[in-house]
């Protein structure tokens, strides 16, 4: 993407007023999103993204700059300016580049700029159908497509050479279902870190299907009573919760900065012995899964919570030097207009021993939510709130009506130590997480749970 020896005069410049690291990021992406609504597409919107970012360090001092100019010229511009806020006394010396190699996690068969759009559309209308046909109340289907292939160089002051190609394929599949001036919504987002077999091989039917089942479903829901109830969530995307109330109060983005209720408690007893949690970059094309960092670490399984005890963090190059720690293979950015830092990938509770039948029979009275919606957490504290797209009522062990409006709002470290059931059906759903170095695919997942009490919030006047 670069030659080496403008690579290493671009890391030279960077250092030239006494940084102690220097870095360059080179990023080439190309990108399709499709819309198909009313039977047709709507939108088809392709593009190429190519950009370079560079950044220095001097101790605890990070400096970030990036250019789409890739000229010799323009680039050793930018690494002077980037320089320009490092004031040092010792100018090291360039560890010569070596080129690293790895057998990819990620194998893809079918890079998707290499298929015609007509297949793409193919596919996008046959879930479109499965879901407008499944009930007579649904009233409007919307499928979104989207495929990337990023290519990136990273190349480092300490000697680090190391290239990457990464594609991803995602269909977004939302149903509206409407009867006697009510209307409901369902979603289904499947994705990978694969290419276009992806759809191929998956069962789009079945997310299509399930899509348009909870807008109709929820169309004959009941009210959801408030207050504080044993709650069971299912896997997959239910895993949300705990990603975004405490997987993020893992990462040394926060953690570093004693900015997490999570900082200073390695060792302890944060959960119970039950619960472990675990971020993997390794797991075999899944939608979050890494075969290098943006900073170039090769990916990793990290354990962050094992039988209950906190063992480790999130940790990228830069908070490993505030924090005294190896870097976890963490860092991570949406593209090189942003600098890394320490991200999740594929964040999940590990399965326990109970099977989901098990965990809804020993439940007298409670709530469980099939599908979580969107939501808001105070990374800070840990506080959340989150909506249910699908839920029921439990009742002597047994699922009873479907419940519409409600909200979970709790404590994500509280609630992290109140689950007292873990299933055996582990799960994986994908989404996209937004923090400071922008917005990356991430999954989350875990197997059912049940978490003893949380606060639920219902539809007004309940």
């Amino acid at each position: 993407m670069l030659n080496q020896s403008l690579i290493e005069d671009v890391l030279t410049a960077a250092l030239s007023t006494g940084g102690d690291f220097s870095e360059i990021f080179v990023e080439d992406r190309f990108t399709n999103n499709f819309t198909l609504q009313s039977g047709k597409i709507e939108t088809c919107l392709s593009g190429r993204d190519f950009g370079i970012g560079i950044r220095v360090f001097k101790g605890l001092q990070s400096v970030y700059a990036y250019s789409t100019d890739f000229t010799k010229e323009g680039l050793i511009k930018a690494a002077k300016n980037a320089a320009q806020a490092i004031n040092g006394n010792t100018i090291i010396q360039l560890v010569p580049l070596v080129q690293e190699s790895f057998e990819t996690i990620n194998p893809v068969q079918f890079l998707p700029k290499e298929v015609d759009k007509t297949r793409k559309a193919a596919i996008m209308k046959n879930a479109y159908d499965t879901a407008k046909n499944y009930h007579s109340s649904i009233s409007q289907v919307t499928v979104r497509y989207m495929d990337e292939e990023q290519n990136v160089l990273i190349a480092n002051s300490e000697g680090k050479l190391i290239e990457d190609k990464r594609v991803r394929s995602r269909m977004a599949i939302q149903a509206v279902a409407v009867r006697d001036n009510k209307m409901e919504t369902g979603f289904y987002g499947p994705g990978a870190h694969q290419g276009f077999e992806f759809f191929e091989n998956s069962n789009m039917d079945y997310f299509a299907t399930e899509a348009a089942r909870i807008a109709v479903t929820m169309l004959d829901a009941s009210p959801c009573p408030s207050g504080k109830f044993p709650v069971i969530i299912d896997n997959e995307f239910g895993g949300v919760i705990f990603h975004e109330a405490c997987g993020h109060g893992l990462e040394a983005t926060a953690v570093a900065k004693n900015h997490s209720v999570f900082a200073n408690r390695l060792g302890e007893m944060v959960a119970p012995e039950i619960v472990t949690y675990i971020d993997d970059g390794t797991l075999k094309n899944e939608w979050g899964s890494i075969n290098i960092d943006d900073e170039g670490e090769k990916a990793r399984t990290n354990v962050l919570i094992e039988n209950g005890i906190l063992k480790g963090y999130l940790i990228d190059k830069f908070n490993s030097r505030r924090m005294g720690m190896e870097s976890t293979g963490s860092g991570r950015r949406q593209s090189f207009r942003f600098a890394p830092t320490s991200r999740m990938t594929n964040t999940y509770i590990a399965p326990g021993k109970s099977t989901p039948e098990e965990i809804i029979t020993n439940t007298e009275h409670g709530i469980y939510t099939k599908y979580m919606g969107g939501g808001q957490v105070n990374p800070a504290t840990g506080d959340y709130n989150f909506a249910v797209m699908e839920a029921y009522e439990v009742n002597n062990g047994k699922l009873g009506k479907p419940l519409k409006g409600a909200t979970l709002i709790g404590n994500g470290p509280k609630t992290l130590q109140l689950v007292d059931m873990v299933g055996n059906n582990l799960g994986h759903g994908a989404g996209m997480c937004g923090s400071l170095s922008g917005s990356i695919p991430v999954n989350v997942g875990q197997p059912m749970i049940r978490v003893s009490e949380i606060t639920v919030g219902g539809t007004k006047g309940e």
